[in-house]
């Protein structure tokens, strides 16, 4: 009877020890559930097409085979009873082979045709006269290269996005004050509401625009790197959430899933850059007027990138 004793207790802390993983995997299975459904519920409330077809392609984009490709993000202000303007637009490029992802910021007040209006105007109007595809077309048409997706961020509710991921760290290059905030020089942490105002501070920077599209660039880089941390997986609800509610996009779930399996090396090495320009009153309205020198350099510099 003694020498089964042991062989008893053996048997016991197996059965304890099974006993554990088999909760442990069913709570890893259960977490991964939720995280998908969640993911599948924002990705359904983010997704809307926009009906236009881009004529700087001869053939379809084919992510599988890991073609470069492009996006325009819009920062859009929406107000009540109206449509808003894309204060913020910057077009992503992403290139897996040369495992790199070029960031253009382009000045609202960049004058340009509006394709589809039919007037020469403020680029950042395209997008309160035709919404999303007139914006896609103008900036299609300015920079002579493709623009495969768009992602519009209602500026608003960014700060609902930041506050999910945890807050951001940012390096700020100004020490200023601006809405009652003061934002000194050196690397700060923000939360949502900081976040918005110091994206959205303008007329104190010597800069102008130019260092308001650094700090937007700062704070959606902050976002990026926060939200695939593995801190953002204990609230990623929030995450999801809040992205559902505030970003709109036409790129499906599986060309998310084929994006992160693909392309995800070029997110590690990210260019920023700016469309430079010179200030012009033009009928007593103030525009920044680009070059065809500078012009043709910007299209080059991207051509090059999405391999054109």
């Amino acid at each position: 009877m003694r020498s089964d004793k042991p062989k008893h207790k053996k048997k016991k802390w197996l059965r304890i020890t099974g006993l554990v993983l088999l909760i442990l995997i069913i709570a890893i299975l259960a977490y991964v559930l939720t995280v998908y459904k969640s993911l599948t519920n924002a990705v359904d409330t983010m997704h809307v097409p926009v009906d236009r077809v881009t004529e700087k392609r001869t053939d379809l984009l084919d992510l599988n085979k890991k073609e470069p490709f492009s996006v325009l993000m819009l920062g859009v202000d929406e107000r009540e009873g109206d449509k808003g303007r894309s204060d913020t637009m910057i077009v992503l490029t992403v290139n897996p082979e040369k495992k790199s992802v070029k960031m253009l910021s382009i000045p609202r007040d960049t004058r340009t045709e509006i394709v589809g209006h039919g007037t020469t105007d403020k680029i950042n109007h395209a997008y309160a006269f035709g919404g999303v595809a007139m914006s896609m077309d103008t900036v299609e048409n300015f920079l002579d290269i493709p623009i495969d997706y768009y992602m519009q961020i209602n500026m608003e509710g960014f700060k609902d996005i930041v506050d999910a991921v945890g807050g951001v760290t940012v390096n700020n290059d100004l020490d200023f004050t601006y809405s009652g905030v003061h934002f000194p020089e050196g690397q700060i942490t923000l939360d949502g509401e900081d976040a918005l105002k110091f994206s959205r501070m303008r007329k104190e920077d010597p800069r102008g625009d130019f260092g308001r599209q650094l700090r937007q660039r700062l704070i959606i880089q902050a976002v990026i790197k926060e939200g695939a941390s593995l801190n953002s997986l204990t609230n990623f609800g929030d995450i999801f959430d809040a992205l559902g509610k505030n970003v709109k996009t036409n790129i499906t779930f599986d060309e998310m899933v084929d994006i992160q399996k693909n392309y995800k090396n070029a997110a590690g090495n990210i260019e920023q850059f700016s469309i430079e320009g010179t200030g012009q009153t033009i009928n007593k309205v103030w525009y920044l007027v680009v070059s065809d020198a500078e012009k043709a350099e910007i299209q080059k510099k991207l051509k090059d990138h999405l391999d054109l």
